[in-house]
């Protein structure tokens, strides 16, 4: 969420997870013909030694 709020106050406009494009990307940029593919343990949860769910998951 982070990451999105950052890139809309700056003004790109982007869509979430299109379908129609290989791997679903996180943040499509039609304007510039351009993806962002985030990585990480934690946005993927799968299960590594680094990523983890927060202690409180009731406030999310």
């Amino acid at each position: 969420m982070i990451i999105r709020r950052g890139l809309h106050a700056l003004g790109f406009r982007f869509r979430l997870h299109d379908k129609a494009l290989p791997g679903r990307p996180d943040l499509v940029f039609p304007k510039y013909r351009a993806v962002i593919q985030v990585q990480g343990c934690y946005w993927h949860g799968h299960g590594c030694a680094v990523g983890h769910l927060p202690a409180d998951t009731e406030a999310y």
